[in-house]
């Protein structure tokens, strides 16, 4: 078998599978490596056998599930893919998470082993039916090296389906309440194995700087090792020693948020780095602003390509920024076999060139929410001949060529007075100003108009205004229905682990105060 010839016509195979061909065909090509361990793809393949054994030895069952929170390192990656070869499924948690949340989704997973490191130990949940083995030295908890059966063991052979679940990513987004996203062995496929159009091989490698519990990391780190290339881990990322990294490992591909772009790109010693290795740069998460999109192109080699789409699937756009270099303001267009479509608030598909939300079907849709078939059936949306899609919550509108360009989320959308206000709008007029180096704007509650902007600011260094004079000035820019109401200066913009602004978490602290 060859797997540099895998097409999107090629049947299926599961990630053990081709991990464990890979270890046959290039036992010694390296497979994982972070700051402080190397693995290539015969070793990978036996700790996966070993995890797998130890699994089996402990009782579990295909379907099954076992959590792991935890930053990103070898031992990490290994466990996750050794899990899978048992048949067992994954719940990759972010340590991030307050205690509470934690509990609440190892329990929703009925996850029966806990594998945690030093960034998660103080959130272990007291209950000892949960067994926990620590990663690396955290405490609290039973050793790696000890849980692990030993060299040379062999687990009991588990032929894995494609509708089997593979994994349960909790995505909590900006809302709070974790919901777990069930994404099935033939989903995590459909990533492999069109991968042969971004040019995975054998020969690329890949920097990962974001974590191993996010979706936005998993579509570029499956497809890598599915083509036998090899990953660089970073635990927590540093715009210099990303670039340090990709250099000395001559990178071809990665995956980093639109924030992760901005800061490396700041960094003025940017141009000292030979980058010319890459082929394919990649990016989804959150709003890419055109401007950024076209500095990238400018002074970074290879391709950039946009994804857009939800962890819960159902569509993808895609952007080659490099082909449509008009286009960088949209999110490209629906990628072959991705039905996306735009309706109103009754469910009704609106008019070409209307705005309306993004509803998508793919062969990459999720199973459901875990244990939530409401909130499952609130995120499905059927057309008038059954057809599934699901909601994405935002707004948009496709343009005369088909390409895709987002105003905002639904959620997030102002109604002020009746007229409905797209907060993107007013915070690409405020970064015009010279003062503002990041922004964010969010509905908050009003006697006279329901709802009303305010904004929150982030001044550029050694250039720190006034809040009132900021706000003048753009109040004297915008129409009569956009003006701001306040506008308040902030050291930064909460952030989730993958770059989107918790906008949720800026309007209540503007309503608590």
């Amino acid at each position: 078998m060859s797997f540099s010839t895998i097409t999107p016509d090629t049947p299926f195979i599961s990630m053990s599978a081709l991990v464990h061909e890979h270890a046959l065909q290039r036992p010694e090509n390296i497979a994982l490596i972070d700051e402080e361990q190397t693995l290539s793809y015969a070793q990978l393949d036996r700790l996966m056998d070993r995890v797998a054994a130890s699994l089996q030895r402990d009782g579990l069952q295909p379907g099954q599930a076992i959590a792991i929170c935890a930053l990103n390192c070898v031992r990490y990656a290994a466990l996750f893919l050794g899990a899978l070869r048992a048949g067992v499924v994954v719940a990759p948690l972010a340590p991030s998470s307050t205690a509470e949340s934690l509990a609440s989704m190892l329990g929703d997973a009925d996850a029966s082993h806990l594998f945690l490191d030093r960034a998660a130990q103080d959130l272990r949940p007291a209950d000892g039916g949960l067994k926990c083995i620590a990663l690396d030295d955290a405490a609290g908890a039973q050793s790696f090296e000890d849980w692990l059966a030993p060299e040379g063991a062999k687990p009991q052979p588990v032929e894995v389906q494609p509708a089997a679940p593979f994994n349960i990513i909790y995505s909590s987004g900006t809302t709070g309440t974790p919901k777990g996203i069930v994404q099935s062995h033939g989903m995590r496929w459909a990533h492999v194995n069109r991968g042969g159009i971004h040019g995975y091989s054998p020969e690329g490698t890949t920097v990962l700087a974001t974590p191993l519990y996010s979706n936005t990391t998993l579509v570029v780190f499956f497809p890598t090792l599915g083509f036998g290339g090899r990953v660089i881990l970073m635990k927590k990322f540093d715009a210099a020693r990303y670039l340090q990294l990709a250099q000395q490992h001559r990178a071809t591909h990665t995956m980093l948020v639109p924030v992760q772009y901005q800061r490396i790109m700041a960094l003025a010693e940017f141009g000292e780095y030979d980058l010319s290795s890459f082929q394919a740069k990649f990016c989804t998460s959150a709003p890419f602003r055109a401007e950024l999109k076209a500095d990238v192109l400018a002074r970074w080699p290879g391709s950039l390509t946009e994804f857009y789409g939800m962890t819960e699937g159902g569509g993808t756009c895609t952007l080659d920024a490099r082909e449509h270099p008009d286009k960088l303001h949209t999110v490209g267009k629906p990628v072959e076999g991705h039905d996306m479509r735009l309706i109103d608030e009754d469910g009704r598909e609106v008019a070409p060139g209307e705005a309306g939300e993004v509803v998508g079907h793919s062969p990459s849709m999720m199973t459901g929410y875990h244990n939530q078939p409401e909130k499952t059936r609130e995120a499905e949306w059927f057309d008038a001949t059954g057809k599934r899609f699901i909601r994405t919550g935002d707004v948009g509108r496709f343009d005369a060529d088909g390409f895709l360009t987002l105003f905002d989320r639904r959620k997030d959308m102002i109604i002020s007075g009746g007229f409905n206000i797209y907060p993107s709008d007013l915070e690409a007029q405020l970064r015009a100003h010279p003062q503002v180096e990041d922004v964010a704007v969010v509905g908050v509650p009003s006697e006279q108009w329901g709802e009303t902007p305010v904004a929150f600011v982030v001044s550029r260094a050694q250039q720190a205004g006034q809040p009132e004079e900021i706000m003048g000035w753009y109040n004297q820019r915008a129409g009569k229905t956009q003006r701001l109401a306040d506008l308040r200066l902030v050291d930064e913009l909460p952030r989730s682990a993958i770059g989107k602004v918790l906008k949720r978490e800026l309007r209540e602290q503007y309503v608590k105060s």
